[in-house]
């Protein structure tokens, strides 16, 4: 009878992960990667500079976006305060004043302007088919 209790017993499955193959796999990978990083060469990305362009326009208008979200409109003759719903028949219409394409528009903004407020100015000039609109930037620290 001692044959009969060993026969119900059998094989017990193992309840627990092997991570010995997992840890075999990880260490190629490792290898794999420390053999192929100093093969690896660094992009080389040409970021936009700020400087003078190649053909300066010789007159300019400037839109300036006030803190509080109020625009102004300076020509080079006046200052005139404008809506947002304005700003692009101004501009055009003093585009088409000028009767040169070379004239541009610039917005100036101080950096506390919300740029939600620059982004609407710059649609409401595009909307108005104004073709040179630039952005004013203030270079140095």
């Amino acid at each position: 009878m001692p044959g009969m209790a060993s026969r119900g017993r059998g094989r017990r499955t193992i309840n627990e992960i092997n991570m010995v193959p997992f840890i075999d796999v990880m260490l190629v990978l490792l290898i794999i990667f420390m053999v192929t990083a100093p093969m690896l060469t660094p992009g080389v990305i040409d970021v936009p500079s700020v400087g003078k362009g190649k053909n300066m326009p010789k007159v300019v208008a400037q839109v300036i976006v006030n803190k509080d979200g109020s625009l102004q409109f300076k020509t080079p003759e006046a200052t005139r305060s404008v809506t947002q719903r304005e700003i692009g028949d101004a501009a055009s219409r003093w585009q088409k004043s000028q009767g040169e394409p070379n004239s541009a528009v610039v917005i100036s903004a101080d950096k506390g302007v919300q740029y939600e407020n620059v982004v609407k100015a710059m649609d409401a000039l595009q909307k108005a088919g104004v073709q040179r609109v630039g952005l004013s930037v203030k270079q140095g620290g």
